[in-house]
C-alpha cells in the first residue's frame, strides 16, 4: 500500500455483521470531522437501477450512466481501468479523508476481520489482518480505535514537501523578492533554511533566479497557462499528488523554523488545509495545503481565478491564527521601503 494512502477494509464472512457495523461507527467518524466513503462489495452483483427505465434502457444500450437526483449522485459502469478497486479508491480520496472498503477479503489493506458465529477463524489467503473482533457486541468501540490509530499514522506516512515560491515578477519591489537581501541572506535563503527542517525536501516553484546556495535545489516549472502563485502549488500537486505541500513566499523576511514547525503541527487529519489568519485576513502564502486541495486548485485555474486565498472559505480549511510570538513570520514585504524600515527596525531592537 502507498505509503499515506487511507484506505481501509473491514472483511468477514457473509453474515459476520460488516454492514452493521460501520453503519453503528460511521456516525463517530463524521462527528470528528472526517469525510469518509465506503467502498461495498457484492458477491451477488450490483442492483442500482429498475430494468426497463430509461436509465437503465440506456445503460444495456451501451453508455456508462450517471444518475443524479436532489441530493444524490450515482454512477453505474461498466468493469474496466477506471472501476479497479486502486482506481476507485485513488479517485474517493480526493474528496475523503477515509475510505472504508467492505469487503474485498483478499485485497492489499490493512484490515480488520469479523468473527462469524459458525467460523471465527481468518482464512489463510487474507493478509494484513490488524486485529479479529470476536462475534458478539461491543465490536464498535475496538473497530473506531483500530481505524483512528491506523488513520493517523497513515496520514502522518503521508510525504510532506516544501515549496518555495520563487515565479513573481516583484514589480512593487523592483527585483524579483528572492534575490534582495535580509540581514545577509536572500530572501529566497532565509524561507529556504525555515522549511528544510519540517519536510522531506524543498522545492523551487516557478522559474525565478535564485541565489548560488539555492541552485541545487529541484525545481518544478509553472503549468502551461497558469500564472501567479496558484501556478506554483499546481506545479506541486501535480508532480506530487500524494503529497501534501508546506509553501512559503519570498516576501517573509522574519520567516523562521518555529513558525513553520507550528504550521506543520496545526495539520490533522478531516483538515485539507492550513491557511492562518494574519493582519485581518488569510496569508495563503505561508501556509499548508493537503491532496485534497488540489482539486480546488485546479477549479480556481479553469475558472481563470489565479489567486489561492479562495481555498480559505472551504469548510475543511482551518485558518488558525499564529501564536503572537510567531506573528512577525507572516508579514510580508512588498516594496524596497518595506524592507529598508524593517532593517532599520531590527537595528534598534525593535
Amino acid at each position: 500500500m502507498r505509503a499515506g494512502r487511507a484506505a481501509f477494509a473491514v472483511c468477514g464472512w457473509s453474515g459476520s455483521g460488516k454492514t452493521t457495523l460501520l453503519e453503528a461507527v460511521l456516525p463517530e467518524l463524521v462527528e470528528r470531522g472526517l469525510a469518509v466513503a465506503v467502498v461495498k462489495h457484492d458477491a451477488h452483483g450490483v442492483c442500482l437501477d429498475t430494468p426497463g427505465k430509461d436509465s437503465d434502457r440506456l445503460f444495456r444500450a451501451g453508455a456508462d450512466i450517471c444518475l443524479r437526483g436532489p441530493d444524490e449522485v450515482a454512477w453505474r459502469l461498466r468493469p474496466g481501468a477506471a472501476t479497479a478497486l486502486d482506481a476507485v479508491v485513488d479517485g474517493l480520496l480526493l474528496d475523503h479523508d477515509l475510505v472504508l472498503v467492505e469487503g474485498h477479503k483478499q485485497t492489499p489493506l490493512p484490515k480488520v476481520w469479523l468473527a462469524h458465529p459458525d467460523d471465527a477463524a481468518v482464512p489463510p489467503a487474507v493478509t494484513e489482518v490488524a486485529e479479529v473482533l470476536p462475534w458478539g457486541a461491543g465490536r464498535e468501540a475496538p473497530l473506531l480505535a483500530r481505524i483512528e490509530q491506523w488513520l493517523d499514522a497513515a496520514w502522518a506516512a503521508r510525504p510532506l514537501f516544501g515549496g518555495l515560491l520563487v515565479g513573481g515578477q516583484s514589480v512593487r519591489m523592483g527585483r524579483p523578492k528572492q534575490l534582495l537581501r535580509y540581514q545577509g541572506r536572500t530572501l529566497a535563503e532565509i524561507a529556504a533554511a525555515a522549511l528544510a527542517p519540517h519536510v522531506g525536501e524543498v522545492l523551487l516553484l516557478g522559474s525565478g533566479e535564485v541565489a548560488p546556495p539555492l541552485i541545487h535545489l529541484r525545481r518544478l516549472p509553472d503549468p502551461p497557462g497558469v500564472s501567479g502563485p496558484l501556478a506554483g502549488l499546481l506545479a506541486g500537486h501535480r508532480w506530487a499528488p500524494e503529497a501534501a505541500w508546506l509553501v512559503a513566499a519570498c516576501d517573509l523576511p522574519r520567516l523562521g523554523g518555529e513558525a513553520v514547525a507550528w504550521l506543520r503541527g496545526a495539520r490533522q487529519p478531516g483538515r485539507w488545509a492550513v491557511v492562518p489568519s494574519h493582519g485581518g485576513g488569510v496569508e495563503p502564502l505561508l501556509a499548508c495545503y493537503e491532496p485534497q486541495a488540489a482539486a480546488r486548485f485546479e477549479g480556481e485555474a479553469a475558472a481563470g481565478r489565479l489567486a489561492p486565498r479562495a481555498i480559505a472559505r472551504h469548510p475543511k480549511a482551518a485558518t488558525p491564527t499564529p501564536p503572537t510570538a510567531l506573528a512577525a513570520a507572516w508579514t510580508n514585504v512588498n516594496t524596497p521601503e518595506a524592507l529598508a524600515a524593517l532593517e532599520e527596525d531590527e537595528a534598534a531592537g525593535g
